[in-house]
């Protein structure tokens, strides 16, 4: 079984994936996720919903900054600043969790 990693252990090769204890509100097409545990509600904007959907595949840090940087045509240095803040954010919050790739289970 996998380590779970610290949010301040998040780099490129850290795989990330929604929690078990959450529930997602789609409201327009922006996502709020309540983490039924602890209680804490987290709404996201455009962005972070398209973040949210990469999350159910259980991609890495690396693959989810490519997907970004490719569909909104962003600065890749920006992006991935962003996105560690963000899956520090969820990850502070209980809301994903992390390994590292090398701790994937084939």
């Amino acid at each position: 079984m996998p380590n779970r990693l610290e949010p301040h252990q998040i780099d490129l090769n850290t795989r990330v994936k929604c929690s078990k204890e959450h529930r997602v509100f789609d409201s327009g097409g922006k996502f709020a996720v309540l983490n039924f545990k602890t209680g804490v509600r987290y709404g996201m904007d455009e962005v972070g919903t398209r973040i949210w959907s990469q999350l159910k595949a259980n991609r890495s840090v690396r693959e989810i900054r490519d997907f970004i940087v490719e569909e909104y045509s962003v600065e890749s240095s920006r992006c991935e600043r962003d996105l560690l803040g963000l899956l520090t954010e969820l990850a502070q919050n209980d809301l994903v969790e992390l390994t590292h790739a090398a701790d994937r289970a084939i």
